[in-house]
């Protein structure tokens, strides 16, 4: 069920970032960073529309793609279709990257994680290409997926990267299961589930091993031009990139470097773009900690964290819930358990001691006054009723990681 009602237009390149080209001396950089900004705050008055009507008039066609082009305009209405999921391949890449990349992300979820599309319910998938002039961004608008040709300049097509495609996705996946509130600590973890599964569904198309995967977001948007690895790095926060452009990466890697900003647009939602390099890192390190594939024991970890999870799920609150879900799906004190709690004592979060998920749920359905204290929303009684559902999809998810395992790779 569509539950967050945060307008906020869920986009790949953060704001400090464009922000900052705004003081570049070339003046086609600052238009199009302009252009862009302007876009972005137009389109976000618009969004919590877009995402309700989509959840209320949804019906199901198990994904099915449709991309379209809007020749540059920033008219989604006036854009016209250029390829189906009947249809041949287009003479544009653009189309075709974007076709590709909905269908890669739509089938990992299905493969990995049984989800039909992003509401579960087989939601269509509407990609739009060739958005705007020098458009810099990618955003999820709660119903479609939309992409910038970039300035051509620092920035080139958005639909190159998959993982941008799939994080960008994903933001719709966190939409329908916990709703995290786009702002501090659940902005931030809602940023950090995107750049999880954005770079697993790349790792998944790639075959690639935890040990051998990249772990950068977006490193196909720049131009050669430009110095920088990529948009952000989950291996190691912080050092994606560092140039005259756009300055240092600003993400922390550990909760005693958490960035306070205010939490409005000029603060990015109380930096949701910087801090989710903690829970990142946390990721990064389960994955490296358990081996193999990061989308099989790690990925059905964070998955039922997530669906666990509610709007305003903090950072430590989701520790304790991967904590939990690790014990259930491979039994406590399991390598994966011990994995899980290493990797979050590294980015300085120790898990709480909910050592069972009837502990959690006992601990969430007698302590509402807590929560209250701490200035916090009293939505535990909805939390209850997420973790009780997931309980029983546990044994589940049991079976199915079981089977993963047993499957030649």
């Amino acid at each position: 069920m569509f539950t967050n009602q945060c307008r906020c237009i869920n986009c790949i390149t953060p704001p400090h970032m464009l922000k900052k080209l705004l003081e570049n001396p070339d003046s086609r950089i600052r238009d199009a960073a302009l252009r862009t900004l302007l876009s972005t705050s137009r389109l976000r008055g618009e969004r919590a529309v877009r995402g309700l009507l989509a959840s209320a008039f949804a019906t199901s066609t198990h994904g099915r793609r449709t991309v379209f082009d809007c020749a540059n305009s920033t008219s989604l209405p006036s854009a016209s279709v250029a390829r189906t999921e009947d249809g041949p391949a287009s003479a544009d890449n653009s189309v075709n990257n974007a076709f590709d990349g909905l269908g890669s992300t739509r089938d990992f979820y299905k493969d990995v994680f049984d989800r039909d599309s992003v509401d579960g319910r087989g939601m269509r998938l509407n990609g739009y290409v060739h958005f705007g002039a020098g458009f810099n961004n990618a955003f999820w608008n709660g119903s479609q997926m939309v992409f910038g040709d970039g300035d051509g300049v620092l920035f080139t097509d958005f639909t190159k990267s998959l993982d941008v495609i799939a994080h960008e996705l994903t933001h719709g996946v966190t939409e329908f299961t916990a709703g995290l509130e786009y702002r501090g600590q659940s902005g931030a973890l809602n940023e950090s589930i995107s750049d999880v599964f954005g770079s697993l569904v790349k790792q998944w198309a790639r075959k690639e091993t935890a040990d051998q995967a990249d772990w950068l977001i977006g490193a196909e948007i720049f131009t050669p031009e430009i110095d920088a690895d990529a948009l952000r790095s989950m291996k190691a926060p912080g050092t994606a990139y560092n140039n005259a452009a756009f300055g240092r990466d600003p993400q922390p890697d550990n909760m005693s470097k958490f960035v306070m900003l205010p939490d409005t647009d000029e603060g990015d939602n109380g930096g949701v773009h910087i801090n989710s390099g903690i829970p990142n890192k946390a990721f990064y390190l389960t994955a490296i900690g358990i081996g193999g594939h990061a989308w099989e024991a790690p990925g059905h970890i964070w998955y039922a964290a997530l669906k666990a999870s509610s709007q305003q799920t903090n950072f430590q609150e989701f520790a304790d819930l991967t904590h939990v879900t690790a014990g259930q799906l491979y039994g406590s004190q399991s390598a994966e358990q011990q994995a899980v709690v290493s990797a979050w004592k590294e980015v300085g979060i120790r898990i709480s001691g909910a050592l069972t998920l009837a502990a959690t749920t006992s601990r969430m359905r007698y302590q509402p006054a807590a929560a209250a204290a701490n200035g916090r929303h009293d939505d535990s009684a909805e939390v209850v009723k997420k973790i009780e559902q997931l309980s029983s999809q546990l044994s589940k998810l049991s079976k199915e990681v079981a089977g993963l395992r047993s499957k030649p790779h």
